[in-house]
């Protein structure tokens, strides 16, 4: 058998940063997509805010984009604990797409929604999970008739995570109705409670109360028992 000889590192350069609706990590839906209500920008850095370097990216409804988990520490763990196995159960890190991996790569499949090129680029998206900061490594077009494939198996997450219904109190109600976009944070808000973001151990109802950031404010909410099962009710919505 051949030896291969690999460099010791690679260099890599950020050819853009996400801002986003996720301040923080925590509440960010674990898979882009699920909330489509979400929006961020991909601001292209120099050299790459050349408008010439996404002619013809308007053609294309959906990005693949190639990240860093620049908050997750700079190790990797060869046994993970997938929040769809309940936080307990091990799988291997090649097996999950944990944040705790090798070179702490990611990718995403975002939604193109407009390309400005008013000052540098900046590409509009939807539905992406990234933390504003996260650095951009590359900008691939999706292709669907060569990347959509339903009979592909999916191990331990065949199908999306069911979702919890949220409902708002008074409070909340009349602090997105002083709000100009006031319709589309409520919306933002229930896609991004209904994937339950509390972790994994504590699912069901309990008393404590959770924040999570979306855009300027800090949505303060907390689970109820139904005889329906298990809702999140956002108690207050405050700014950030």
């Amino acid at each position: 058998m051949s030896e291969h000889l690999l460099p010791d590192a690679f260099t890599l350069s950020p050819i853009g940063i996400i801002e986003s609706d996720y301040p923080d990590k925590f509440g960010i839906p674990r898979q882009p997509g699920l909330a489509p209500a979400a929006r961020a920008r991909l601001v292209l850095t120099p050299p790459y805010d050349d408008p010439l370097a996404v002619r013809g990216l308007e053609a294309f409804s959906h990005l693949w984009l190639t990240f860093v988990f620049h908050q997750s520490p700079e190790r990797w763990t060869p046994l993970v604990r997938p929040p769809r196995l309940g936080g307990n159960a091990r799988v291997g890190v090649f097996a999950s797409r944990s944040t705790h991996r090798p070179n702490r790569l990611g990718l995403s499949l975002v939604e193109l929604i407009e390309i400005d090129t008013r000052r540098g680029v900046r590409l509009v998206l939807a539905g992406a999970d990234l933390v504003s900061g996260t650095p951009v490594l590359d900008i691939k077009p999706y292709l669907p008739w060569a990347e959509s494939r339903p009979e592909a198996r999916a191990g331990f997450a065949p199908e999306a995570p069911p979702q919890l219904a949220v409902v708002f109190s008074d409070e909340a109600a009349a602090a997105l109705a002083k709000r100009p976009e006031g319709a589309s944070l409520r919306e933002l808000i229930v896609q991004v409670l209904a994937q339950d973001p509390r972790p994994a151990y504590r699912k069901g109802a309990e008393s404590r109360t959770y924040g999570v950031r979306l855009r300027d404010v800090d949505v303060r909410f907390r689970a109820e028992a139904t005889e329906a099962g298990t809702r999140l009710a956002v108690v207050d919505i405050v700014p950030a």
